[in-house]
């Protein structure tokens, strides 16, 4: 025996009122090149036009939209002469999109935009059907003056501007860039096994020590008291930019890498008389740079 339940959409459908200007959700049922078909849960169904789809010029609706997808869209007729709603998803979007982008500025939310075009100054994409502009200086980490080279490309990028009321958006690629940049280096890092003794260039002199450049990107410092045994009142008595040395390193902490040139010093004396020094011919090298103590990790 049939009950209430089997009626329950039904019913809900006849009491429901939709009225021009709301915002309701809808379940795509049809698609083609021309308009998109909703089920409104409704006694009819809502239809909205390729061109009341998206803002976005490169927007392809037979690519992007699909049967079972839920759209939120603006009734802008309750009777387009053909029993349908008229709906129009670039007008919910224009209420809808500023709420959502504000939520990604607030929980700093990485997203991928296509580039669509150069502008004086930078480029510009679209999210959430918004235009956004992205500044030269923050499309990587470089500063790039050829934007044109840069339409077409695909790129991970965050929310750094939302105003409303100017219709002004503006995202940023670098911001990512540079999160991305300091993981892998923080990774790298955590690879490096404290004692470990390599091989670097001194790439600066200051005056609380000398920080060497240990290549793969890394660099760590050698304080003034870590340089050497005797007691010095600054790093260029004893060193120069430019100069090979052997370190040790003490630790990782703080993803900063501290070395030693002194504890190598005390290794030597503590360990080899003079005469057997003289005396080591071993063609193997004792110190191993980053880039071989690095090759044994897969990252």
């Amino acid at each position: 025996m049939e009950t209430m339940d089997d009626y329950k959409d039904e019913l809900e459908a006849s009491f429901r009122t939709i009225k021009e200007g709301d915002i309701i959700t809808g379940t795509v049922i049809g698609v083609n090149e021309e308009e998109v078909t909703l089920d409104l849960k409704y006694y009819t169904q809502g239809i909205i036009k390729v061109e009341d789809l998206s803002n976005d010029p490169d927007f392809n609706v037979l690519e992007q939209i699909h049967e079972g997808d839920e759209l939120e869209a603006t009734v802008v007729r309750e009777d387009d002469g053909q029993g349908n709603i008229q709906l129009s998803c670039k007008e919910a979007n224009e209420v809808l999109a500023w709420e959502k982008l504000q939520q990604m500025l607030e929980d700093e939310t990485t997203v991928t935009v296509r580039i669509k075009e150069s502008v004086p100054s930078g480029v510009v994409t679209y999210l959430e059907g918004i235009r956004a502009f992205i500044p030269a200086s923050q499309i990587s980490l470089e500063y790039v003056e050829d934007t044109d080279a840069w339409i077409g490309k695909e790129i991970p990028a965050r929310v750094i501007t939302v105003d409303e009321e100017h219709q002004k958006l503006v995202l940023s690629g670098k911001v990512v860039a540079r999160e991305a940049e300091v993981e892998e280096r923080n990774h790298k890092i955590s690879m490096i096994v404290p004692g470990s003794v390599l091989e670097g260039t001194v790439e600066s002199l200051q005056p609380y020590g000398a920080f060497v450049n240990l290549g793969n990107g890394l660099s760590g410092l050698v304080h003034i008291s870590q340089i050497c045994e005797r007691r010095i009142k600054k790093p260029s008595e004893v060193l120069k930019e430019g100069q090979k040395v052997k370190v040790k390193v003490l630790n990782t902490n703080d993803n900063k890498i501290s070395l030693s040139m002194k504890a190598l010093e005390e290794e030597m004396i503590d360990t080899e008389p003079v005469e057997e020094i003289e005396a080591y011919t071993s063609t193997e090298s004792a110190s191993t740079s980053l880039g071989d103590l690095l090759s044994k990790f897969k990252f």
